[in-house]
């Protein structure tokens, strides 16, 4: 093991808690912050507050409209207006913030953004009741909840605590009781948190997240959520002949682990499966292809694929998903060391097929495709969704928000990008070149897994190759696996980018429905 001190990961900031209240905003006892919704005019007109602004603007003799137009508010998405209110209200005494959010179009990614925005603005308070949600759809209060609970994403590893706290608890204020905006509330309180937990697990650094950590984060997701777990150590991973997850991992003080979870609907053992495969690289150094410095900084969230399985997989009981859904995660560290896999080593993967190492920073397809080639055989997949952020190539190609994805079939293809606009997590198609198979060929093996062209593609048809025939999609979210900075929903960081992609596509009513074709 290594000589180094242990570490624990400190107890972490958790998302807000939410609450429904049919009373107005400002009449919630005990609130610190009031937040109203701000839809932009038509017809070069001043922009509209929304409801609980007479009666707010009452209670605390306040001009809200000309709040507005003195600081050129126009409502536009995100857009926060602040008016302190020291001494509270009649009513609220505990009230000393009002916050006038602009949601634009009121579509669900405007109302997402408002909600990341709002939540932005009320860090570190204790609690904060807003309209906002009374003018949404059920829709919209489901795109709201993730944003806000997004837009407050923390972590720390400070001595005395996080710098920021997210708002403890949000009322949304002016709802009527509803079944449907229950079930909304609900169901926007999971996708957020799905997020939260696959960013979360991304963030945490590598010495404490190794693939071992990682098992045991599946085993106490498993034991929460109601779901089988199964883990693979190195000797069973040699055993039973995943040489790439072995050979990948082999120079690691930390073992490689493949981890499966199972989940099961009620009354559906007998449900079509789909099975979702996660790179779970805990840390890439390159290996002997060793990487620059600079290109190792982000390198503990390589592991995003195997989050982003991880987070799904516990969210789907509450979200009811139709379908039997098995999690696989490669988990493996690419060290340097006397034992690390050489250029020129070749590896025999699960199923037998070889691949010939050319590159050691090509790592995440040779454990991804031990994974792959196990689904197939073993689990009798009607879908095989991967996700990884697997290539430099696709960030050179769509830049830091928007993450590529690959299909076999037209209709998954379809029902996922409709998944990813819906979510909020946008992804763009790219071929599969069967011209480009040329670049992988190998005069000792099967393969080659270091092709220098096409590189997106290249490695997505490396994988292709351990799939048959069954419809599959392959999304490479390196371009997005980190955000620069605060925008949007997004955090600075490790973005656990494609959870909500998944999540949407399989909590449908019939997610399987037309991707055959």
């Amino acid at each position: 093991m290594p000589n180094t001190l242990p570490l624990s990961l400190p107890a972490q900031v958790s998302p807000p808690e939410f609450a429904l209240s049919a009373l107005a905003p400002h009449a919630v006892s005990g609130v610190e912050v009031v937040a109203l919704p701000v839809v932009p005019a038509t017809d070069d007109g001043a922009p509209l507050l929304g409801p609980g602004a007479d009666a707010l603007a009452e209670a605390l003799d306040l001009d809200l409209l000309g709040l507005l137009e003195s600081q050129q508010a126009t409502g536009r998405t995100g857009e926060v207006t602040t008016c302190p209110v020291p001494l509270g209200s009649a009513d609220n005494a505990a009230l000393r913030l009002v916050l006038l959010v602009g949601v634009g179009d009121q579509s669900a990614q405007d109302l997402r953004r408002a909600g990341a925005a709002l939540a932005r603005a009320v860090r570190d308070r204790s609690s904060v009741a807003t309209s906002v949600a009374a003018v949404c759809d059920a829709e919209g209060l489901t795109a709201f909840v993730v944003g806000l609970t997004l837009g407050s994403f923390g972590f720390h590893m400070r001595s005395d605590g996080p710098e920021h706290r997210p708002v403890e608890q949000v009322v949304l204020a002016g709802l009527p009781d509803d079944a449907d905006l229950a079930v909304a509330l609900h169901r926007g309180i999971t996708l957020g948190g799905a997020g939260w937990r696959a960013r979360m697990l991304a963030t945490v650094p590598s010495n404490i997240k190794n693939p071992q950590w990682l098992a045991e984060q599946a085993e106490e997701i498993a034991q929460e959520a109601g779901l089988d777990v199964t883990v693979w150590d190195e000797k069973r991973l040699a055993a039973e002949g995943f040489g790439g997850i072995v050979g990948v991992g082999q120079a690691s003080a930390t073992p490689p682990r493949l981890i499966r979870l199972d989940y099961v609907p009620r009354g559906g053992r007998k449900a079509p499966r789909v099975v979702l495969v996660g790179k779970g690289i805990t840390f890439d150094t390159g290996g002997l292809s060793i990487k620059p410095a600079e290109g190792m900084t982000t390198m503990k969230r390589d592991m995003t694929g195997g989050a982003v399985v991880l987070s799904v997989l516990a969210a789907l009981a509450a979200l009811d998903c139709p379908v039997r859904v098995t999690g696989l995660v490669a988990a493996a560290e690419n060290a340097v060391g006397g034992d690390a896999m050489r250029p020129g080593d070749v590896l025999r993967h699960y199923g037998g097929r070889t691949t010939e190492v050319t590159n050691t920073d090509a790592e995440g397809r040779l454990v991804m495709a031990d994974a792959l080639a196990y689904a197939v055989a073993e689990l009798d997949p009607a879908v095989v969704v991967d996700v990884a952020t697997l290539t430099g190539a696709m960030k050179v190609a769509l830049g830091q928000s928007v993450g590529g994805f690959f299909a076999n079939r037209d209709g998954l293809a379809d029902v996922l990008r409709e998944a990813g606009d819906q979510a909020g997590e946008p992804l763009w198609r790219f071929p599969l070149v069967g011209d480009y198979e040329q670049y992988l060929e190998s005069k000792v093996a099967d393969a080659d897994n270091g092709p220098k062209h096409a590189g997106a593609i290249s490695a997505a048809l490396f994988l292709q190759h351990f799939v048959g025939q069954v419809p599959w999609a392959h999304l490479d979210v390196a371009s997005v696996g980190d955000a620069p900075s605060d925008r949007h929903e997004w955090t600075a960081g490790p973005t656990g980018f494609g959870a909500r992609v998944l999540l949407g596509w399989l909590t449908g009513p019939d997610p399987l429905d037309g991707v055959v074709r």
